[in-house]
């Protein structure tokens, strides 16, 4: 490979995994807010049942928007180009998390702040939704056949980097005394959003747009087709709609091992059997630096054999390991619990997700790929994070 495709791809990756990032980043940091500080900030005078819905039902909307992005997003990104797209999603997405934490609070504005709020997680949402299916497709259509996978799954843990960020940040922020959290210091993780994002916008920038995406449209172009071609998100819809049926099915599938590991068993385990919740959370911690070498064996497994063949190895392997994990949990033992978690989220979960956009682009042809991907993606994540938003 010559050194110009080894500079273009590199860029391609880390601006994918940049973006990956702050997806999760963003999506993890206004849950912890809306659990911690948003209730008294911009919900304040009602029951706490009252103010922790209000901030959760804040937190929501962003998951109706992202459909919504993906349709925007995903129609735009196959008409006019991904790189440019793609643009607006990572400087966009960046700017709403910056202004969140330079949004006054309900004492200083009144009914106004919540207002601003919502507002701003539903563009927050919007953006979201034509980041991740468009990332990810610049990473397949650079890369070549036999490193496709590999770099595809690299591109994927940005997910990871963006959680322990997150995770590390607020969790600094709360050693603050609670009169200077609620003053100031909450605003830190959000306003940090900008220097995660500059990179990302230097890179995408400096990229061209995909060899797909300039083939397909020259030769829309010597077939005159350009005007009299419908719009992509329709013609998806219409002639691809059991693919993102598919997707919607399959990023769902994805989801779940993830919230039954780190949301439902975290609770269960610390009430139901007694084990210590530290002790719990450093199992998830390992198991989320784990993640990142295990993409990786995925990705290179995917390039080997095939991304279908992983993804229903996944599956199977995610649902033979349901009843076993809570068994595993039940022991109290440290080793059979890391077991546990090792076998369901570092084998199963990261077997998913790490072959998911070179599995995904692969369903759609290339003038609809960004559309179909997005909508199914988003639909399908959006479903799970409910889930996950729901039960806390």
């Amino acid at each position: 490979m010559s050194g110009t495709y080894n500079t273009t791809i590199r860029r391609v990756v880390i601006s994918a995994w940049i973006g990956n990032s702050i997806e999760y980043y963003d999506f993890l940091l206004y849950g912890l807010a809306s659990a911690l500080v948003f209730g008294p900030l911009f919900f304040p005078g009602a029951s706490p049942f009252t103010v922790t819905l209000s901030s959760f039902a804040s937190f929501g909307v962003g998951f109706i928007s992202r459909p919504l992005g993906a349709l925007f997003f995903g129609n735009r990104g196959d008409t006019l180009g991904r790189k440019n797209t793609l643009l607006i999603t990572l400087g966009g997405m960046g700017a709403v998390t910056f202004l969140i934490g330079c949004l006054p609070s309900y004492a200083s504005i009144g009914a106004l702040a919540p207002a601003l709020l919502v507002i701003l997680r539903f563009l927050q949402g919007f953006l979201v939704g034509g980041e991740w299916g468009g990332a990810m497709l610049m990473v397949v259509e650079y890369a070549v056949g036999k490193h496709r996978g590999r770099l595809s799954a690299l591109s994927q843990t940005g997910g990871l980097t963006g959680q322990l960020l997150a995770t590390g940040v607020f969790i600094f922020v709360t050693q603050l005394p609670e009169e200077e959290l609620l003053s100031w210091g909450w605003r830190i993780p959000f306003l940090l959003s900008a220097l995660l994002v500059l990179p990302g916008l230097y890179m995408r920038h400096r990229l061209d747009e995909t060899p797909v995406f300039r083939a397909f449209k020259k030769q829309q172009a010597i077939n005159h087709m350009q005007q009299r071609e419908e719009r992509p998100v329709v013609k998806v819809v219409r002639e691809q709609w059991r693919s993102i049926l598919l997707i919607m099915i399959l990023r769902f599938a994805e989801s779940v091992p993830f919230f039954l590991a780190t949301v439902f068993a975290v609770s269960w385990a610390t009430t139901q059997l007694g084990i210590a919740s530290l002790t719990i959370l450093y199992i998830v911690m390992f198991t989320c630096l784990l993640a990142y070498p295990m993409h990786m064996l995925f990705g290179i497994v995917s390039d080997r054999r095939s991304c279908r063949q992983v993804y229903i190895f996944g599956a199977l392997f995610v649902a033979a390991m349901a009843f076993p994990f809570f068994w595993l949990l039940e022991s109290r033992s440290l080793i059979l619990m890391i077991v546990g978690y090792v076998l369901l989220i570092n084998i199963g979960h990261n077997s998913l997700n790490a072959v998911q956009p070179s599995f995904f682009a692969g369903l759609f042809h290339p003038p609809v790929r960004y559309s179909g991907s997005s909508i199914g993606a988003q639909l399908g994540g959006g479903c799970g994070r409910g889930i996950h938003t729901v039960y806390r």
